[in-house]
């Protein structure tokens, strides 16, 4: 566990050192909600009602601006080959990464999304459904992204190609979280959406890791 943490406590250290890298995703979300705010009309009672597809979407496409940074400078200055190397288990290290991937970009994104689902009319039980489901679904993401990042972190141009392999991938998520957001706004039960991504949080939290490590070995090799 100690080593767990001070793998973590590293990456918090080193995004210390970048702060612009990681106060990019929060600042593109308060900039993508706030143009759809000027784009609709004054008090457009229809903009509550797509409010739960923007936050979601502009979430995720948040989230996926730090995903390739996750491993590519351990990748090109050989730490990697040092964790490889190290006593602590490859997957644990992996772990320590994708949480503090997670504290740096999801967490914020989770904070600031209430004050934007209220700028966009959401009530306060809306709110709270939208920030629980954020809560589940963006580590979901940061997993998912970090295991994509994990496959392509060997290859010379993975920019591009890191959206298109993640973004299939995370529509599940996406589907449950807004769905339980419109669920509230209708008066329906939220359970079920937010139980599946409990569910897939959960999968991720279990399967992840172990797999994320095994692309990393396979890219170093």
């Amino acid at each position: 566990m100690r080593a767990l943490v001070a793998v973590m406590c590293r990456e918090l250290r080193l995004a210390a050192r970048a702060r612009s890298d990681w106060l990019m995703p929060p600042f593109f979300l308060l900039v993508v909600v706030t143009v759809f705010g000027f784009g609709a009309e004054p008090n457009d009672p229809r903009l509550s009602a797509f409010a739960p597809a923007i936050l979601w979407v502009a979430s995720l496409l948040a989230a996926l601006l730090t995903l390739e940074r996750l491993f590519r400078a351990d990748y090109e200055d050989g730490t990697l080959e040092q964790m490889m190397l190290a006593p602590l288990p490859l997957y644990l290290s992996a772990a320590g990464k994708l949480i503090a991937h997670w504290v740096l970009t999801g967490l914020p994104l989770v904070l600031l999304s209430a004050p934007l689902g209220v700028a966009l009319g959401l009530d306060g039980a809306d709110v709270r459904v939208l920030v629980a489901g954020l809560a589940l679904g963006t580590p979901c993401i940061s997993a998912i992204g970090g295991f994509v990042a994990a496959l392509t972190v060997g290859l010379p141009r993975a920019g591009l190609l890191l959206p298109v392999l993640v973004l299939p991938l995370i529509v599940p998520v996406v589907i449950f979280g807004a769905g339980a957001v419109r669920s509230a706004q209708q008066g329906l039960p939220v359970d079920a959406p937010l139980y599946f991504l409990a569910a897939i949080l959960a999968v991720c939290l279990t399967l992840v890791p172990w797999v994320l490590s095994a692309a990393l070995r396979n890219a170093v090799d």
